[in-house]
């Protein structure tokens, strides 16, 4: 592909990104923060790349002084990233199950859940969200335009669904969605008062 031609089809989804949506995945992950909710991402290839991004760069960051002598952070991680159970649980029970099974040990309702599949269609993923949706959690997608996602959009509570349709182009946009996210919370809770406890942001 001609590289105007790529870089011109990212600026145009760019433009038809559903701002609202973004918007309100901050506030999922501000409250998280807060309420001291656990998040938890996953996604295959470079979904797993993204899931692992998304924990480091909003766990480093994601940090305030609580006014208590302490500091408040975002509990986030990503379900890539142990090597060892993701291959114990795909060898010994199978791929469909590696998230569900890491979710079934940690979750607990009012979590969050974040679930990344360029196509959508991911088993592993729509079975993840759809044990996570019967648990109480909340459910942030990022998936794509293809139809193949519909599935995936109507689980999740917000999902971000890049407009394109060639899956290097819809990765793109999701890293984008992601630092969008993270400094949009980064800049709420640098600016929010902060509680002697710790506990409660101040309503």
């Amino acid at each position: 592909m001609n590289p105007n031609t790529y870089v011109s089809a990212v600026q145009n989804a760019l433009t038809q990104t559903d701002i609202t949506a973004l918007d309100n995945v901050v506030e999922i992950f501000k409250t998280a923060f807060w309420k001291h909710r656990q998040i938890f991402v996953f996604g295959n290839g470079a979904s797993a790349a993204l899931a692992s991004h998304m924990a480091t760069d909003a766990g480093k960051l994601l940090i305030v002084d609580n006014g208590a002598g302490g500091r408040t952070r975002l509990r986030i991680q990503s379900l890539n990233d142990n090597c060892a159970w993701l291959t114990a649980i795909g060898n010994d029970i199978g791929y469909d199950d590696v998230f569900t099974e890491q979710l079934a040990n940690y979750l607990r309702p009012e979590d969050v859940v974040v679930g990344i599949s360029g196509s959508g269609g991911s088993p592993n993923v729509l079975r993840a969200l759809e044990f996570a949706k019967s648990r109480g959690a909340t459910l942030v997608g990022f998936t794509s335009a293809r139809s193949s996602a519909e599935k995936m959009a109507g689980l999740c509570d917000v999902c971000l669904r890049a407009p394109l349709e060639m899956m290097e182009q819809i990765e793109d946009l999701h890293v984008i969605y992601h630092h969008i996210i993270v400094r949009g919370v980064y800049d709420a809770i640098t600016r929010q008062e902060v509680v002697k406890t710790g506990a409660e942001a101040p309503s």
